[in-house]
Formats: structure tokens, sequence, C-alpha cells
């Protein structure tokens, strides 16, 4: 619509991943540099984590964009709440396998046949699993198993796993010790900050064909910073409807007071639904009713350390958190990963502590 108005040769912020449109910014640079040296490797799990909209899947799309195809044969997949059997089914359905089965182990056996096939053509496999955050635990084993394949000592198969923040605490989560041995790179991409944030702005306009018009005062690229966080797809989705409104307006400089007026429409458009947003959610967990502690230095530590995370229900209030925050692109989303992260370091101090607690018991009983 408004492309013709200014004279652009395409739509310069699609929501949608495009290659064509990458921006090389500090933090994208060194997650391609990871996803380059992962594959070089040719072995393992690579890792890539980020906030929603922060790139990740264009990273990849980039870098397999310069692959040569005649030797890599790549499959992708976007995960819902599969289990194990229905990821491999979909993993081989990617690879263009008809398999109609539900036994596992000929699933696998399947697979396997076909990867140690293009082995001896001399292709290698990658599986690329986006939103990795989304599978089961159970279902992130069957991946693990499919890193087992090996032929004259060498892996059949290389997978990336994209996933957002919390995926990183699965992978930091007690029984998942056998697949961190196996990655092999991993890097988390954090937003774009003030003035990388105005470079991709300008990066994206000028390869769509902008000569200037409309023009973006300085101020209004602080004020697009201020009002995305840097985060590149909320950057994308505010761009676009500021170049509509510019249209709409009939407007040759989209200057701050613009950026606030349709950043306050878009936030005006979310909070105008129901009260079951993410407003309404972090406020359910705020308002939930606590029930009144017992005094947890008279009771013994086992029974302590458990109701701490059984009552508390710890990860649970963590995750609802995080899942609203998401819908706010509120800054705490950090600060939630690191207690997750602390939450997981005390599940395990507090087991060695009830271990420890159980072992002199039974050493007094004795004696």
């Amino acid at each position: 619509m408004y492309e013709d108005h200014f004279g652009l040769e395409a739509k310069p912020f699609q929501l949608s991943p495009d290659a064509a449109f990458f921006y090389p910014s500090k933090e994208h640079r060194r997650a391609l540099s990871f996803l380059e040296y992962g594959l070089s490797q040719a072995d393992g799990f690579i890792v890539i984590t980020g906030d929603v909209g922060t790139g990740k899947t264009t990273i990849v799309q980039t870098l397999l964009e310069d692959l040569d195809e005649t030797d890599l044969l790549v499959a992708t997949i976007v995960t819902t709440q599969l289990q194990g059997n229905d990821l491999l089914q979909l993993v081989a359905a990617n690879f263009g396998l008809d398999i109609e089965t539900s036994s596992k182990a000929k699933l696998l056996r399947e697979l396997e046949q076909f990867f140690t096939a293009k082995k001896r053509l001399g292709q290698r496999v990658l599986l690329v699993v986006d939103e990795a955050q989304n599978l089961p635990g159970q279902t992130v084993e069957e991946l693990r198993m499919l890193s087992n394949f090996v032929v004259d000592g060498e892996p059949l198969v290389q997978v990336f796993l994209l996933g957002q923040q919390e995926f990183r605490t699965t992978l930091l989560s007690e029984g998942f010790e056998q697949l961190r041995q196996r990655v092999i790179a991993t890097y988390h991409l954090n937003p774009l900050d003030e003035e990388e944030t105005c470079t991709y702005i300008q990066h994206r306009l000028s390869l769509a064909g902008w000569e200037q018009n409309p023009q973006f005062p300085d101020e209004a690229f602080a004020t697009i910073f201020e009002k995305t966080e840097g985060v590149p797809r909320r950057i994308n989705n505010l761009c676009d409807r500021l170049l509509l409104f510019a249209f709409l307006e009939d407007r040759n400089v989209i200057d701050q007071g613009v950026v606030t007026t349709v950043a306050d429409e878009i936030g005006a458009e979310f909070a105008a639904g129901s009260r079951t947003g993410p407003a309404a959610q972090l406020e359910a967990v705020a308002e939930r009713p606590q029930a009144q502690p017992e005094r947890e230095l008279d009771r013994p530590l086992e029974t302590v350390a458990r109701t701490i995370f059984d009552k508390a229900n710890v990860q649970q209030r963590l995750a609802a958190l995080e899942r609203a925050v998401d819908g706010l692109g509120h800054s705490l989303k950090p600060e939630i990963t690191r207690l997750q992260e602390e939450v997981a370091v005390m599940h395990v101090l507090l087991e060695m502590l009830i271990e420890s607690e159980n072992s002199a018991s039974k050493t007094n009983k004795s004696s």
C-alpha cells in the first residue's frame, strides 16, 4: 500500500523472517559465528536461544543460504507439544520419508538407514528444530538418540536447537546431562542496543530502496528503541505501522510525536481485548492467595525442602510470569531467567542437604 507512495521496491518491515534483510549486528554476527563453527564440526548439537523476535530463525536462514545444497541436506521443523513418536514422524516427513508405523524402533531404523545412505553419497544431514522450548523432556531425549547414529566413527546427523530463554533452563535441568554433553556450541541472542536499532531500521529501509522519504529524525529512532527495547520483530511491527500512518496522513517526516502516537495506538489495540491477556495473567499471578507458612525451622529438613518446592510451585509461577512478560515485551524477562537458574541450583543443593540429613539419621540409629 505505502510502498508505491514512498517509492519503495519492497516492504521493508515484514514480520516473517527473511534472510535478504539480515542485519549483522554484533549479537547476530556472534551467533552466526557460533553456528558456522558448530557446522564445521559436523557433530553434536548447537543451541541458540533468545527472546521472541530477536532473530534466531533469520540467522539460521542466512547461514543456510550460503551453503552448498549438494553437500548438505537440511530439514527444519517448528515444534509444538510433540511427543516422542510424533517428533520422529515429523522428522521423517520433513526429510521426505513416508513411514507409516507406530513402532519407535522401526522409525529409528528407517531414519538411520536413510541417514546412512546420504552419508555414503557424501551428503551431510542437518536437522533444525525451531521453538525448542515447546518440546517435552522425553521428546528432547528422542532428539538426543538421533545423535547416536554413527558410521565409521562419524555422526550421521547434526542438530540445531533454536528456542526461547526457558529452553536454557530445560537444558540445565536434572536428567539432561547426556544431552548437555552433546552440545558443542551455545549462544544467547540479546536485543539490539540503541545505536544498532537506528542502523537496523536504516539498513532495512535502504534494502527496500528508501531515499529519505519519509525522513526519520534522530529523536524518532531513540523513541522507537524505547518503545521496542531493541527487539527486531517489535521494531518491524512498529516501523511498518509508522510507514502506514505516514502514508494515510500524507506525512513526509516521522518524528518523535508520530512514533509515540502510533506506539500508543498499538498498545491500546492489544489492551482493548478481554481481561485474559498478558496484563491479566500478571495480575492473576500477583493476586493469587498464598497459604500462611508454617514455622519452617520447627520441621525436619526433608519436609522443609519439599515444601519449598511443592507449596510455592516456583517453576510453574515463573513460567506463568514469563508467558505474561512475553506478551507485554517487559524488561523483567532476563531477571526471570536468572531466577530460574538460581532455583535449579537451589534444588540441587537442597537434594544434597536432604541426602546428608538422611545419612546422618541412619548413622544415629545404627549407633
